[in-house]
């Protein structure tokens, strides 16, 4: 007896999360572009652009906002105060120290909630705040006593959590979630962790709180957006982005890789969730606001995300996208394209383009003049234009039979260019 079932193409037969502790399908964004996104060396935004973003993150459908703690400046406590004035959809956080003044001030903001933290590693602890680990419970155990009885979230989060002693991180954790936090936070502060590492101490702290957990990495070494999926393999159910990964450093997962590796795993639980063709907008914004570009190989709007250009692969593109793309670009309002001006071309990409102009050509001229873009591409590549004008002026001499005399009379890239 012999079945058949279909399977989404853009699902992974391999390697798919199936422990009862995963949230890849049920997680939560916690967008940081206004709180770490503000330590990125050339981040200085305004309040009108602070909104802008904020309204952009929103539309996108974020379900948090954490923006940079109202201790920090007078305009930080005024921007949270205008943001809070928004009315947005998003819950709006903010990110404090452990410490009862910068909690207090950030009540006065009107926020929804705050994310509390301090550092619990040695290194913190010796050359930071200077403070031993019952300091730590005790000091926490006021501020979030306080937070709750304000009726906020309340978040508590280690610093630098990968190089905290296990011992004194659990009993941390413990304490805070018998106070009754909303999540605890974990943060690869350093950006040393590996994605089993993660997988080890998320699974370790999902066995003794019963609170949510949030993460927070940093991508020093580039495992950023794959320790998050590996968190929310192992019981995460908070992740924190920034825009463009931008943030202390080298800041920390960006928005639209994490979302690329999400929409990998559950393409119709991202799709659902996210107006995803805002995402362009949204990086553009930011990208203006701190003197950067977006980069070519930037997941999903990278100008190279969706460009094929080995023959081999745009033969199987043109047949089904999916040989060669786990994104689909037009759920993310982009579009695909086959470069064919190159050495590497194949005919069947020439064929393509060659329908799209409309062409009455045959499978023969377009090998033909496949063969003449691949000599003239070893001088230099040509252009989009330079092809479409050498397609048209062979389609034209075909009327008359001139053709072969087109192809034969062009030795350089420049002729066509000149046309």
């Amino acid at each position: 007896m012999s079945s058949t079932s279909t399977r989404d193409p853009s699902r992974s037969s391999i390697g798919t999360a199936s422990s009862y502790l995963s949230n890849v399908s049920n997680f939560k964004i916690i967008e940081s572009t206004l709180r770490e996104g503000e330590q990125f060396a050339n981040a200085f935004f305004t309040t009108e652009k602070k909104i802008e973003i904020a309204k952009a993150l929103d539309e996108f459908g974020v379900e948090y906002l954490e923006l940079t703690s109202p201790a920090a400046s007078t305009q930080s406590f005024n921007d949270c105060k205008a943001i809070v004035g928004l009315g947005l959809k998003a819950k709006i956080l903010t990110h404090v120290r452990c410490h009862m003044d910068d909690a207090k001030l950030a009540v006065q903001t009107g926020v929804d909630g705050l994310d509390v933290v301090i550092g619990t590693s040695s290194y913190l602890r010796e050359f930071s705040h200077g403070k031993d680990m019952q300091y730590i419970i005790d000091t926490a155990t006021e501020v979030i006593n306080y937070v709750k009885g304000e009726g906020l979230e309340v978040r508590f989060s280690s610093e630098d959590s990968f190089r905290s002693d296990i011992v004194d991180l659990l009993n941390l954790y413990r304490a805070v979630d018998k106070l009754g936090v909303n999540r605890v936070g974990i943060a690869d502060t350093v950006g040393c962790a590996s994605p089993d590492q993660v997988a080890e101490l998320v699974r370790t702290l999902r066995g003794i709180v019963s609170c949510d957990i949030e993460c927070h990495f940093h991508n020093d070494t580039g495992c950023a957006i794959a320790n998050a999926y590996a968190a929310l393999q192992n019981g995460a159910t908070h992740v924190d982005t920034s825009v463009l990964g931008i943030g202390e450093r080298n800041g920390i997962p960006s928005l639209g890789g994490f979302i690329a590796r999400m929409y990998a795993s559950d393409k119709e639980y991202v799709k659902s969730k996210y107006n995803l063709g805002k995402l362009r907008e949204i990086e553009n914004i930011v990208a203006d606001a701190v003197g950067v570009s977006v980069p070519f190989n930037n997941y999903i709007t990278g100008y190279c995300a969706f460009t094929h250009k080995a023959g081999i692969h745009a033969k199987a593109i043109l047949n089904n996208p999916s040989t060669y793309e786990i994104l689909r670009p037009e759920d993310f309002g982009m579009t695909r394209y086959v470069a064919i001006g190159h050495r590497l071309t194949g005919w069947n990409a020439v064929k393509n383009r060659v329908e799209q102009l409309g062409l009455p050509l045959t499978d023969t001229d377009c090998k033909q003049i496949t063969n003449k873009i691949k000599n003239l591409a070893d001088i230099r590549p040509l252009s989009l234009d330079d092809v479409d004008k050498l397609l048209r002026k062979y389609g034209q001499a075909k009327e008359d039979n001139s053709h072969h005399a087109i192809l034969e009379n062009i030795d350089t890239p420049d002729q066509i260019t000149e046309w």
